[in-house]
């Protein structure tokens, strides 16, 4: 079990330093680890300290939580969500989608965002 945890830390880890296009060399300076220590992390290999998932949580602008999403066992659909969800956030567009979205000011990233919203709402509608 604890390598499971380990293991799905990495994998969030790694999603996340993705989505914002980090490299583990660019994540390894501003945490000060070498980026072969953050290959370690990733793959489970190595755990992760408390401090350090605090660090990561800072440098990446997420929740300590976001770490542990999807580690649920007692609500299989809401789990099968989740890696369905992961499964979409994985792919080359959505990862573009996503880092160009962060790329922008909070005001136009606001908008695009009520803007999507409001074309799924007319989808729904139909």
């Amino acid at each position: 079990m604890e390598q499971d945890i380990d293991t799905h830390l990495g994998k969030r880890l790694r999603a996340r330093r993705r989505m914002l296009g980090l490299t583990q060399q660019q994540l390894a300076l501003v945490i000060g680890v070498r980026f072969q220590q953050i290959q370690k992390y990733e793959c489970g290999a190595n755990r992760i300290s408390a401090a350090r998932l605090w660090c990561f949580a800072g440098v990446l602008d997420v929740p300590i939580g976001y770490f542990y999403e999807g580690l649920e066992t007692h609500a299989p659909a809401a789990t099968s969500k989740r890696a369905e969800n992961a499964e979409l956030a994985a792919s080359a567009e959505s990862e573009d989608l996503i880092r160009a979205y962060y790329q922008l000011d909070e005001r136009p990233r606001r908008r695009l965002l009520d803007l999507a919203r409001s074309l799924n709402e007319d989808v729904e509608a139909v």
